[in-house]
């Protein structure tokens, strides 16, 4: 795991300040790779690619990066780990290639050469942002891995095309101009998240999952446009529509004995490192799964993670506590206080330098960081809810609008607005033990203001419905039809599991995981979200993911092999804090410093409609916390990166300002 930066000039530039422009950008970034920093530059063009390492395989100097092909045509650099490496190397070894180190970075890279980029992207299996310099044919690869583990930015600093790991090394370049993108803010508010190709700012742009680019010198020096260039080498989408049709096994053991042994597969590639390995485990289902089998494969007690929460119904890591006692694990276990969590928000528009507002970004820095004390590895259960419909809303939506959708509309409209007079934890107290119980109620209400499933499930993924409200200028709208991707002749709930495993899943999910883990030099891996899994599990009918009520029946079978039932199945819970209350107590001052008049409005806000929200929720009224963090969040980004860009922590771009 590591960070990458690049950058290309379309003049000539000496080498020293090529070499040093790039050396600040990466600096940027070095909270991604603390073991060691190295940039190459080419000598004939103004083209250098930079590294950040957190070693894992092969510790030693041959391991490093900027790394070069055998045949000295390719130079790469590269974000990730590729899982099936050992496998191609004996594949590689009809060719004799003489191997300095055991990196799998050498193995990919030599596999190129041989292979070619095409055939190589079709073998390997991992996660992984790739930046390949051809300097046989001035050419220049971008690739991100098929489910959008790893990013890859990529965008102009002048007539500087630059790329790297993270938006704030993109930032530090001297010439880059921070200025926002109006569509993608009010994407942003609606969603919490920013969807690829798009970024927070103007001529920048997230490299989509399992997209390419392959960029030639001569068009980079015509400021070409960028995602026009920008193609699929695997599509989540196509790869859906084409194994929902195909025959899939009848019998339901060989299916439970053939998704067991692929997935124990992929924990098994994920288990293989020169550092210390741990896991999460919250005590939910994916987590429980993933350490139970790497237990079955380790000879050692597994070191695994958790963290509690004193508060009732956000707390499971008492649940943790016997799945890892049953398993026979090396179990850590952190309560944390009210402060420490609190101590986190100042951190957040550094750890996430684009607007982020998904709040468990904070526990899972937390777990992370209390996980990095011990080991350098962790897998995760993440990609489980995707993949075998484990999220709430795959049960509840279809049930309430195909009974919902029977009634008159008016009828629906009055329900809907009954239910939303009353705030979300004024609902929950009626069910003290379900702290979500009355979000869960208020997204039902949103249902029932729909008219068909497309627009269901546009509004439980909407933080609001009305983005132009927001906005003093209303003509500002947000980016439209993200999620459209229907399978023909698939459900309701298996259609928003599609779509959630191209949005949601890469752009909340995995954006919050790979900078919280990140941010503490870990490296965070998910055997869920190998694509074999993705790709197996859309040959299997519905019910080997939802039956009886309950998501996930599949990975249940995997799980029951090994803990018993009854410390499993429970409710599902969710990795989250009590942010409503919060933003009413110890988060108020906070909070009010942001959302006054003159900050609302320095960003184009509605500051009236905004400030009567806010009002509301102190009063107790209403169901807006949500909303509200994510108002936040982007305020408090925004003055750390567009408002007070001194204060950025990048050395280039703070020297500029200081000049």
């Amino acid at each position: 795991m590591c960070g990458i930066s690049g950058l290309i000039g379309s003049t000539p530039t000496s080498a020293d300040k090529l070499h040093n422009t790039l050396s600040n950008i990466t600096e940027c970034i070095a909270h991604r790779g603390p073991d060691a920093q190295q940039i190459w530059c080419e000598p004939d063009l103004p083209l250098a690619l930079g590294h950040r390492r957190l070693a894992i395989i092969d510790l030693t100097d041959d391991g490093l990066q900027p790394m070069h092909s055998h045949d000295g045509r390719y130079v790469m650099v590269f974000n990730g780990e590729f899982y099936n490496f050992k496998e191609i190397k004996k594949e590689l070894a009809p060719h004799k290639l003489t191997f300095k180190g055991n990196s799998d970075t050498e193995v990919i890279l030599n596999a190129i050469s041989i292979w070619g980029l095409e055939n190589t992207l079709n073998k390997i299996r991992g996660m992984f942002a790739i930046a390949l310099w051809d300097r046989t044919e001035k050419m220049l690869h971008l690739i991100r891995d098929r489910l959008g583990k790893k990013p890859l930015y990529i965008g102009w600093a002048g007539d500087n095309l630059v790329f790297a790991s993270e938006l704030k090394a993109i930032y530090a370049h001297p010439e880059f101009e921070p200025e926002v993108n109006p569509q993608t803010q009010a994407t942003f508010i609606k969603y919490g998240y920013i969807p690829s190709p798009h970024t927070i700012y103007k001529k920048v742009w997230q490299l989509p999952p399992g997209h390419r680019t392959s960029l030639s010198y001569h068009q980079i020096s015509t400021n070409i446009d960028i995602p026009s260039t920008f193609t699929p080498y695997w599509s989540a989408a196509d790869i859906a529509q084409e194994q929902y049709h195909q025959a899939a096994d009848k019998d339901e053991n060989t299916i439970i004995a053939k998704f067991t042994a692929l997935l124990t597969d992929c924990v098994n590639e994920r288990m293989v490192s020169d550092v210390p390995l741990g896991a999460f485990l919250s005590g939910g289902l994916d987590s429980s799964a993933i350490v139970a089998l790497m237990q079955s494969i380790s000879e050692q007690p597994i070191k695994t993670y958790t963290i509690g929460f004193e508060q009732e119904g956000y707390n499971e890591a008492e649940h943790a506590k016997a799945i890892a006692a049953h398993l026979g694990t090396d179990h850590h276990e952190h309560y944390l206080n009210g402060k420490e969590a609190l101590d986190v928000i100042p951190m957040l528009p550094q750890m996430y330098d684009e607007p982020f507002a998904d709040i468990s970004a904070i526990p899972t820095y937390l777990v992370s960081k209390f996980a990095r004390k011990d080991v350098t590895v962790a897998l995760s259960g993440d990609g489980g809810d995707e993949m075998l419909g484990g999220y709430q809303r795959y049960l509840s939506a279809p049930q309430i609008w195909n009974k919902a959708k029977h009634f008159p509309a008016p009828l629906r409209y009055i329900t809907s607005y009954l239910i939303k007079t009353i705030p979300p934890h004024r609902w929950s107290e009626l069910r003290p033990s379900h702290p979500q119980f009355g979000e869960r109620l208020h997204k039902a209400a949103k249902i029932l203001n729909q008219n068909n499933e497309i627009a269901c499930y546009e509004s439980i993924l909407s933080q609001t419905d009305h983005v132009k409200k927001w906005f003093q200028d209303i003509h500002i709208s947000p980016i439209t039809q993200l999620h459209d991707h229907n399978i023909e002749g698939a459900s309701f709930a298996e259609n928003m599991m599609l779509n959630d495993a191209m949005f949601y899943l890469p752009y909340d999910i995995l954006t919050k995981v790979d900078r919280a883990t990140m941010a503490v030099s870990l490296e965070g891996r998910a055997p869920l979200l190998d694509s074999r899994i993705f790709e197996y599990v859309w040959t299997l009918p519905k019910t080997y993911k939802i039956r009886n009520g309950q998501g996930k029946w599949l990975l249940r079978q995997v799980l029951e092999q090994h803990v018993p039932k009854e410390l499993f199945e429970r409710p599902k819970q969710g990795f989250s804090i009590p942010v409503g209350e919060w933003l009413r107590t110890d988060l108020r001052d906070w909070a009010e410093s942001l959302l006054n008049t003159a900050a609302l409005e320095q960003n184009g806000l509605n500051a009236l409609q905004i400030q009567n929200i806010w009002r509301r929720h102190c009063q107790g009224q209403g169901g807006d916390a949500t909303f509200l963090w994510t108002i936040l969040t982007y305020q408090a980004w925004s003055q750390k990166w567009i408002h007070n860009a001194k204060t950025a922590n990048c050395p280039s771009r703070s020297a500029r300002a200081t000049a």
